[in-house]
Formats: structure tokens, C-alpha cells, sequence
């Protein structure tokens, strides 16, 4: 479903996007194992390789800049490389290139790994269709395709035709599109224009029966969503200034950009997430705000016939996610529900004590809904796997729409006038497919399928629970070869995220199946600071709760070595933006557990975040803000780059970042690298991989993101000792 006919965003989605595409996830998706794995032997895990002494890494200059905040004096050695631009910083990220790629271009595992990859890989790909006036419209990469493309697909069964495809946009396939609505008449798209991994785009519209574009062009902004009109003639899109916030305005289709009329976000600021959506009848204007991760608001302006917007939700410590099911506001909301549930608004009378109950509040997490069919399709987690259920507008349950088995359900998409019901499946040893449901029957039926050298049958999943540091319960999923004996010489990569809300549900990656297959442990610990179990999961790893994030993962760490599964010497770690801050905090406080580290796209420098340009303003609402006193407190306990030692015995560490990234500063990763070479007498090599055109929001053709995964594995490989 296009991005705006989704809830108000806080980027939920993109953070999930980057965290799988960093590990893999995106350059697999397809289904099943239509041809056998060809034979595979598993690499074999030998003794921690011998350190052989590596060549130093480029001189970093130190600066030494000092600051006084709140009365502590902090020194930077590395101020210096905070401006991007400057030639020094160029050169050095240079040196910094050429010294990681002598390091592993060489490694005698990469040229098989990118083999494997590569097949794993190059197969099509696709997503759940949209459909729109009896036409879809599919996202599909072809085998052959470094990017996907839209296609329109006259009928369910009909002939097809490339809509939208981003490749002649740029030589090296970095430009890629966003699909951000479709009119209700299936006549016009919306779509973004992104250059390289940034998360600013350019807006363009085209007639989805003439294939071509239309003269109006947004220009390049942070864009927050975008709504059609039913008939395409008109659009509503938020515009995000990082300094102001956002604010919705209405573009009609042939007038010039300039005269955009701004109906709705004054008076809001930075830190707060406007959306707004028109509802598929085209008769209310659905506007929401997002306080941060604090709470939310609904309001509702009637477009037929014109009204003003009026508040429906305001004042409650809450969050709101609201949709009309033709005239009825159905919302899903905590208020009074810890884990979730979905109620009726009367926009008449929308006070709390008016609300009616269509699904309580029950012990597994609400992950979401859609409206389809005239009934409530609700997504929850029960212990974080994806269970789907109907129930009518009235609140009658109808039961289960079957799935495959355990695993994750993503992009559910539906009307509410028709029984169909579009959906894609995977967990982490069967790759994506996409099904169709009947509404009215419950049932499913494969609507898509990709043939995948990968056998699931050989692997197993099992989950787990353990004991953190205050004694909290903690899921981890544990997937590996069916036999593996887990005697504790497995190599074990182990995953984490651990904020935002977000939920870590199972995934299939191409780099995690050949980790599986060379008999390695992949190991996925649900921390504190996702949303797997509710809000209160969410809050209690966010702002001053964020160490019982990194207490949960270290845990996780320790079981794995106290039940044998793996030890220091092969566990290695991964995570990327907020999972890179997690992957800071873990390997310097904790140096001895881990013997590598992925970390990816992070932030670092807590202390410096609140000044840094591009720091994302939702992001200081979950981590804090150094200049406000009391929260410095809480972070100058943690931060990462504060808190590298000189003299240590740091695992080996592979860090990933790049120019594009406008919502994670790049610097952090820069300034680490730096810090951390100079500081760490573990003899083991602390690497920067730097892409110009890599970001939050991708910038890596698929041929890129193999090529990058090959050096991940083979690295990972070189430390824990696989031949």
C-alpha cells in the first residue's frame, strides 16, 4: 500500500527497511525452493585464527577540542572530522578506503562468498501488488535488475507492463524511486525521485494510462507522505523542514508548485509528525500528529462538502492511529490498553468514554491493521510472530487468516469495498512470498513464488527466553543446521536493534543463509526499545531506560556462551543506525565478549548528537539531549565515543557508513573509526568502509549490496575463524 494511506509516520518503516537491507534482507526477496540446494559443505570453524600483525591504519591528526557542558569538561580528539567537506576529511576517508579494502579484498573466503551471494541474490523478486479501479500494480526486480521496477498488471490475470523503472536514471543505478500513492481510480502515481541513500526525494506525478509523466515536479525536500484525491486531480503531501517541522499542504494537479496552499501543521514544531491522508470515498481529510514517541492526535476535515479540521483525539498520553472504513473511524490506540487494541471514533462525540471496544486489549502486542473487505484485518505478535485475524465492524472475531507457519507479515494492503487481501510472508529460513486472502473466507492461496537455491528443511528455528540484568524475561530466536552440535565451537552472529518501536520479527536474508549454511548460529535477541510485546517494551528501553537495552543484549551474549552455543572467541555481533548505537555501547562496555563487530550506518557521539546537522529531531525524543541537564546525565553514561579507552583490547570492527546519510550523521561513524584505531592493542583491525552515495534510505544497486555483503562475511569469517 503507498506510503500515506498507511499510518502518520515516524519512519518506523525506513528504520525497519534499513536494519534488514543492512543485513541482507532486501537482496533476497522471493519464495521458496522450486530447484534443490546444490550441495553445500559447511565451512569448517577452526581454532581462533593466530593475530597476524597488520599494517597500522592511516594517521589521524587529533585536534583536542574542549567543551564545558553542564559543568564537565569533554574533549573531542577528533573534532576535525566533523566537516565533511573539508579536503582533509576527503583525503582521510581515502586512506581510510584503500586501507579496509587491502585488509579484505584479499581475504582468501570473499571471491566464494560473492559467488554465492550473487546466486542467492539474482533471482526475481517482488512485493504485494496495490490494486486500483480493477488494475495492480506490482514491484518487481527482475533477476537480472539492480533496482525494482513497477509494473501494471491490467486484471489479476491480465497482461503487464513496465510502469516505472528507475534504471536510466543514473548510469550506476544509485537513483532509485519510491512509490508514495495511487489515485483510487488506478490513473495517477505519485512518486519520489531519490539520488543515492538520502532521505530527501523530488516529487513527480504520471499518468498511469499515457506512461508518462505530467509537468508538475516538487522539488527535492523531506517529504513525509503523500495523499491523492480519489480521482488524481489534487494531492495533499507533508514538508519537513529538520528546523520548523512539518506542515501539510495541497498541490492541484497543473498549477504551479508556488501556489501550494498550506492547510494544516502551524503551530507545531520540530520534534512533531504531521501526516495526512484522504480517505478512499474522498469525503474526509484524516489528519494526525505525533508528539515525539510521547503520544498523538487525530483531527478530521470533511472535504464533501468543504469543512475546517477539528479536532477528534487531543490532550491523551496516548498514541492514535486512526483510518476510515468508508465513514467509520476506526482507530487503533494504547489508551487504556497496554499492548493495543482497536476502537470505533464517533467523530459526533470522540471522547475517550464514547469510544467503542472492536478488539480489546489482550496479552499479544497489536503490530497494526487494514481495512478490507468491510471487516478489521488486525496483525499481532504473539511471543514475535506475525498472527492475523477478522473481525467485523461490530467487533465480532471471525477467526485466523492462515499463514504459512511462524514468521513475519508485511505490507498488508486492502480495501474496504473489496474481499481481497494482499500480504507478503518470510521468516528466517523461508524467503518472501506473496499471498492473496479472501476476506469472507479466511483463506490464502500463493499469489507469487521465486525459485531460491535454498533448502529450509535443513535449518531450525527455536526460540528462547533468559534472564537480563534486572531479571527480565528476554526472547531470542536461535536459528542454525538441523544436528549442529552445539558444543560451543559454532561461530554465532548475533543481531540486535532495540529502539524506536520498532519490532525485529523474523527475516530472510541472503547473508544469513549463507551463514547458516557454513554452519554458523544466527542468533536474534527481541530487546527492550521495540514495540514485540507493546509500548511499555518500547518505553522501557528509550531515554534514561536506554541501558537496559545494551543489559539485554549483553545477556543475550552470555547465554549463548554459558549454554554452550558458541564462545568469545566466535560470537560476533551485528547492528545498524540504532542497532549501531547498540553495537557502540555493547563492545565498550563489554570488549572481552565479542571477538567482531558489524556496526553500521550509527550514532555514536551521543554527547555531540543534539548539534550535529541532519540529527533526525524525532531521534533526540528517544535518546535525550545532551544540552538539557538532567539528560545528559543518563547519556554521558553510555555514549559510545565518549567512552572508547585507550589501551584496550578491542574486538576486530567493521564500520559502514556513507556521504548520503541525512539522518544519521556519517560523521559518528568517521570520528570512531579514529578514536577506536588509536586506542585498541587487540592487534585486531579496526575498519571504515565509506560509500559517497550510500544511506538511511539505500543508495547500493543490488550488484553493490552483494559486493558489500561479501566483504561483511568475509570479514567476519577471517575473525572467527572459518576455512
Amino acid at each position: 500500500m503507498p506510503a500515506s494511506r498507511r499510518r502518520a509516520r515516524i519512519d518506523r518503516l525506513s528504520i525497519l527497511m534499513l536494519c534488514l537491507a543492512s543485513a541482507g534482507a532486501l537482496a533476497t526477496t522471493g519464495a521458496g525452493a522450486a530447484s534443490p540446494e546444490p550441495e553445500i559443505k559447511p565451512a569448517v570453524a577452526a581454532k581462533p585464527a593466530v593475530v597476524a600483525k597488520l599494517p597500522p591504519p592511516p594517521v589521524t591528526r587529533r585536534d583536542d577540542v574542549k567543551e564545558t557542558l553542564h559543568g564537565v569538561t569533554i574533549v573531542d580528539p577528533y573534532r576535525w572530522l566533523e566537516d565533511q567537506n573539508a579536503p582533509e576529511t576527503r583525503a582521510w576517508i581515502d586512506a581510510q578506503n584503500k586501507y579496509a579494502h587491502s585488509l579484505l579484498d584479499p581475504l582468501p573466503m570473499r571471491g566464494a562468498i560473492r559467488e554465492r551471494l550473487t546466486a542467492l541474490a539474482r533471482q526475481d523478486a517482488q512485493w504485494a501488488p496495490t490494486e486500483r479501479g480493477g488494475r495492480y500494480f506490482i514491484q518487481r526486480r527482475r533477476a537480472g535488475d539492480d533496482l525494482p521496477i513497477l509494473f501494471v498488471r491490467d486484471g489479476l490475470d491480465g497482461k503487464e507492463a513496465v510502469l516505472l523503472d528507475p534504471a536510466p536514471l543514473s548510469p550506476d543505478h544509485t537513483t532509485s524511486v519510491s512509490i508514495e500513492d495511487l489515485s483510487m481510480d488506478g490513473g495517477m502515481l505519485a512518486y519520489g525521485v531519490r539520488t543515492g541513500g538520502e532521505d530527501e526525494t523530488e516529487l513527480r506525478l504520471r499518468d498511469t494510462r499515457t506512461f508518462k509523466d505530467l509537468p508538475d515536479r516538487l522539488p527535492r525536500a523531506l517529504y513525509r507522505g503523500v495523499s491523492l484525491r480519489p480521482d488524481g486531480k489534487g494531492f495533499y503531501y507533508a514538508r519537513q523542514n529538520r528546523a520548523t517541522g512539518i506542515r501539510i499542504r495541497y498541490h492541484a494537479v497543473g498549477s504551479p508548485v508556488e501556489r501550494d496552499t498550506e492547510v494544516f501543521g502551524s503551530g507545531f514544531g520540530p520534534t512533531d509528525w504531521v501526516g495526512a491522508t484522504v480517505s478512499d470515498n474522498g469525503r474526509h481529510l484524516l489528519l494526525s500528529v505525533a508528539h515525539g514517541w510521547a503520544s498523538s492526535e487525530v483531527y478530521v476535515q470533511e472535504l464533501d462538502p468543504p469543512g475546517s479540521a477539528r479536532p477528534i483525539v487531543r490532550g491523551l498520553d496516548a498514541h492514535v492511529q486512526a483510518a476510515f472504513a468508508g465513514d467509520r473511524l476506526i482507530a487503533q490506540t494504547d489508551w487504556q490498553a497496554p499492548t493495543g487494541r482497536i476502537v470505533e471514533i464517533d467523530p459526533a462525540h470522540p471522547e475517550p468514554g464514547h469510544w467503542r471496544d472492536i478488539v480489546p486489549t489482550g496479552p499479544d502486542a497489536i503490530e497494526g491493521m487494514a481495512i478490507a473487505g468491510g471487516r478489521v484485518i488486525v496483525h499481532t505478535l504473539h511471543d514475535v510472530a506475525a498472527r492475523l485475524d477478522s473481525y467485523t465492524l461490530d467487533g465480532k472475531r471471525e477467526g485466523g487468516i492462515a499463514l504459512p507457519g511462524p514468521g513475519t507479515v508485511g505490507n498488508l494492503t486492502g480495501r474496504f469495498d473489496s474481499d481481497e487481501v494482499f500480504f507478503d510472508f518470510q521468516s528466517y529460513t523461508t524467503p518472501p512470498s506473496t499471498l492473496r486472502a479472501s476476506v469472507a473466507s479466511r483463506t490464502t492461496i500463493s499469489f507469487w513464488r521465486a525459485a531460491i537455491p535454498f533448502e529450509p528443511d535443513r535449518y531450525e528455528t527455536k526460540q528462547v527466553w533468559y534472564d537480563s540484568k534486572d531479571r527480565t524475561k528476554v526472547p531470542m530466536f536461535l536459528v542454525h543446521r538441523k544436528g549442529l552440535a552445539l558444543d560451543g565451537r559454532a561461530p554465532a552472529l548475533l543481531y540486535g536493534y532495540g529502539g524506536f518501536a520498532v519490532s525485529i520479527t523474523p527475516a530472510f536474508s541472503s547473508s544469513t543463509a549463507w551463514w547458516l549454511e557454513q554452519g554458523g548460529v544466527y542468533a536474534v535477541a527481541n530487546i527492550r526499545g521495540g514495540s514485540e510485546f507493546g509500548e511499555a517494551w518500547h518505553k522501557a528501553g528509550m531515554l534514561q531506560n536506554k541501558q537496559n537495552v545494551f543489559d539485554d543484549f549483553i545477556a543475550a551474549a552470555r547465554w549463548l556462551v554459558a549454554n554452550h552455543v558458541t564462545s568469545s572467541d566466535k560470537l560476533a555481533i551485528r547492528g545498524a543506525s540504532n542497532g549501531g548505537l547498540l553495537m557502540g555501547a555493547v563492545m565498550t562496555q563489554q570488549p572481552a565478549l565479542f571477538r567482531a563487530v558489524l556496526c553500521e550506518f550509527p550514532d555514536l557521539d551521543m554527547l555531540g548528537f543534539y548539534r550535529f546537522p541532519n540529527n533526525n529531531p524525532p531521534a533526540l525524543l528517544e535518546y535525550g539531549d545532551a544540552s538539557k541537564p538532567d539528560q545528559f546525565k543518563y547519556l554521558q553514561a553510555y555514549s559510545p565515543y565518549q567512552k572508547v579507552t585507550p589501551g584496550t583490547a578491542y574486538p576486530a570492527v567493521l564500520f559502514m557508513t556513507g556521504d548520503a546519510d541525512t539522518r544519521v550523521p556519517p560523521l559518528q561513524a568517521r570520528k570512531m573509526t579514529a578514536r577506536m584505531q588509536a586506542a585498541s592493542t587487540s592487534g585486531r583491525p579496526v575498519l571504515l568502509l565509506y560509500d559517497t552515495k550510500a544511506g538511511h534510505a539505500g543508495g547500493r544497486p543490488l550488484g553493490k549490496i552483494v559486493e558489500d555483503q561479501s566483504l561483511e562475511l568475509a570479514f567476519l569469517a577471517s575473525q572467527l575463524g572459518l576455512r
